[in-house]
């Protein structure tokens, strides 16, 4: 059965950081393709950063480019989004997600294993 469970969220102020993590039971992180969406309220959930399987290639969101960081580490099957300079705007649940055969983009219905998600809210 597979798991993945999220953590690190929590309340920040405007120009902090967190680092979110992503475990994962019944699947091998570096065998798929992992990645991090979230929701902000009354919004759509969106696609944030995805780390590839093969190559560990990474590929963000552009209004979190520069600022947030995706890695993954196999001993632990712990996938990170490292958070830096956050602001208002990027309050919302984050989720890790998960598929074998995943491309890492930004269409959530790509990936077959979902987290129950991790709030973040940034207060200005």
């Amino acid at each position: 059965q597979v798991r993945l469970v999220e953590s690190g969220g929590g309340l920040v102020q405007a120009g902090g950081s967190l680092r979110l993590s992503c475990a994962a039971s019944g699947l091998t992180f570096s065998v798929y393709v992992a990645v991090w969406f979230r929701q902000a309220p009354g919004k759509e959930r969106e696609f944030v950063a995805a780390i590839r399987r093969t190559d560990s290639s990474t590929n963000y969101a552009d209004s979190v480019k520069g600022r947030f960081t995706i890695s993954r580490d196999n001993a632990k099957n712990t996938v990170y989004l490292q958070m830096n300079t956050l602001n208002p705007e990027d309050t919302g649940v984050y989720y890790c997600a998960a598929d074998v055969y995943g491309l890492g983009g930004a269409g959530d219905r790509e990936y077959e294993y979902w987290g129950q998600g991790t709030h973040v809210t940034v207060s200005s």
